[in-house]
């Protein structure tokens, strides 16, 4: 069912409405399928008009903006704006009450309040903001000049909420391939998008990170790139990041970091080295620890997107060549992602402790003395079996963990440990057998259905695998053939049940190849 045209334009057409404001075309005039009438979008389009300019009918039935004298409207030229300092967005066409220029003007004409016509500008915005999500009506909307409309509002407007909704219009309409294209070619549109980067207003700043993390991670990347490669610019996205309070911006702007990270190597190349410049890895390390000492004290669910953000981000830097050795040099972050990985609530966590383990896994590639420093660590060895359950659908998640499990147990000298010690060993083995077993129950489904599709496992994955099983067998059966003459010398408590001892090393035997 068609949505009506706006009730007000229906009873302007009736008395004949103003010459500025024509009826919108009828549905015949255009060939796209929607469930939503294409003349009702054009008069929310239209709607958003900013004062000063009027809107035609063209031949086709299409929208198109001209000012009053019949002139096309200009927008996003080099005289409209200016670029922006770290005080904020400034331009000569903004130097106007905070409420908005188009508010201003619209109101002196028609005698209505400033408010209420941000109020009515908000309605039909937030409705074109959701209709923006659907290819078909954003692909209508840029062919009626959206972007013209909303680069001239965000030009004369400074209206934090006007802003907020041009914006968040803009970025839904990022996320199809036409109108990306469209916002890539209208010109002064992406320079003014990147200038905003300097409002105060968070809201502002989310869905500006929102859209570049979308252009950034579009067959458009390179032109969004360009704009923001200028120091200042790099500077003020990390300021934010490290500085907000906003819980969504702190989000929102991680993920733009994460963005730069995982985009085309083009991109890579020329934003990484200056940000690396600016200090990213402590920056990123900071807000690690500052998520961790949340996770530890609070436990706040709203923060765990954070947390993770901020990993996945850690985790592109350290396979980047020529950048990942200063990341993985860290102790800090080493330290604390081994106490990610020891966390004992890992339900709340679950993919925040699978990106710890491939970082770790990252890490000791890099950096292999690590490895000997947690080789005493039973807890981290817990932990890391803990965690196959979360990674049962990421092969390269559960890879990296049998690697750093690999590494653990390889470091261990089963036959020159006191017998206490080898206790302890085989006590964690023991109490993770369900898990273990679960694991290669599953890994031998993936390589059956592997078989049958003719693709060979990797043999990265099967290789740290059976070394972690034989490992596991030597220190088994060394428990096994020491522990007669070892009673006396162990607590009542430091007893492993012999059933279970069996059932691991059996479960060894028949997955190891």
């Amino acid at each position: 069912m068609a949505v009506p045209t706006d009730p007000a334009i229906e009873e302007e057409e009736e008395h004949g409405g103003p010459t500025h404001h024509p009826s919108a075309p009828l549905d015949e005039s255009f060939d796209i399928s929607t469930t939503v009438d294409p003349s009702y979008i054009i008069s929310l389009i239209r709607k958003l008009l900013p004062s000063g300019s009027a809107s035609q009918s063209a031949p086709d039935g299409k929208l198109s903006t001209s000012n009053e004298e019949g002139a096309p409207l200009s927008v996003g030229n080099d005289n409209d704006h200016e670029h922006a300092n770290s005080s904020g967005y400034k331009s000569e066409n903004m130097d106007v009450d905070g409420s908005g220029e188009v508010f201003h003007q619209q109101g002196e004409s028609d005698g209505t309040s400033n408010a209420g016509k941000e109020q009515d500008w908000e309605e039909y915005g937030c409705v074109l903001w959701d209709l923006a999500a659907n290819t078909t009506h954003a692909e209508l909307m840029v062919e009626n000049l959206i972007l013209d409309v909303l680069l001239a509002n965000l030009i004369v407007c400074k209206s934090p909420r006007v802003t907020e909704i041009s914006l968040g219009i803009i970025g839904n309409l990022a996320c199809h391939e036409i109108p990306m294209k469209r916002i890539v070619s209208t010109n002064g549109l992406i320079e003014i998008i990147v200038d905003k980067l300097f409002m105060d207003d968070p809201q502002c700043l989310c869905e500006i990170c929102r859209l570049l993390a979308a252009g950034l991670q579009s067959g458009e990347s390179v032109a969004w790139a360009e704009a923001l490669q200028s120091e200042h610019t790099l500077c003020q996205i990390l300021w934010i990041a490290e500085n907000t309070l906003n819980l969504q911006l702190t989000e929102k702007s991680i993920g733009l970091i994460l963005a730069i990270l995982e985009s085309q190597q083009k991109v890579v190349d020329a934003l990484l080295p200056p940000i690396m410049k600016l200090g990213l890895p402590s920056i990123l390390i900071n807000l690690l620890a500052f998520e961790m000492s949340k996770l530890m004290s609070e436990r706040i669910p709203e923060r765990y997107s954070i947390l993770d953000l901020i990993l996945r981000a850690i985790e592109a830097l350290s396979v980047i060549d020529d950048h990942s050795h200063e990341i993985c040099s860290s102790k800090e972050l080493f330290q604390l992602v081994c106490d990610l990985i020891k966390f004992p609530d890992k339900v709340e966590v679950g993919n925040c402790c699978v990106t710890a383990a491939i970082l770790i896994a990252n890490i000791l590639s890099e950096v292999s003395d690590h490895a000997s420093e947690i080789s005493q660590d039973l807890g981290l060895l817990a932990g890391l079996l803990d965690i196959f359950p979360f990674a049962s659908d990421d092969l390269e998640a559960r890879n990296a963990l049998w690697n750093v499990i690999a590494r653990i147990l390889v470091r261990i000298r089963e036959t020159e440990i006191s017998p206490s010690s080898l206790y302890h060993y085989v006590s964690v083995l023991v109490n993770k057998t369900d898990v273990i077993e679960d694991e290669l129950l599953n890994q031998q489904l993936v390589n059956s259905s592997h078989e049958q599709e003719g693709v060979s496992s990797p043999g990265s994955t099967v290789g740290a695998r059976n070394t972690s099983l034989k490992k596991m067998i030597s220190i088994l059966n060394q428990w096994t053939d020491a522990k007669e003459n070892a009673e006396n010398k162990l607590d009542a408590d430091d007893i492993v049940n012999e059933k279970d001892v069996k059932r691991l090393l059996d479960c060894c035997h028949k997955f190891y190849k």
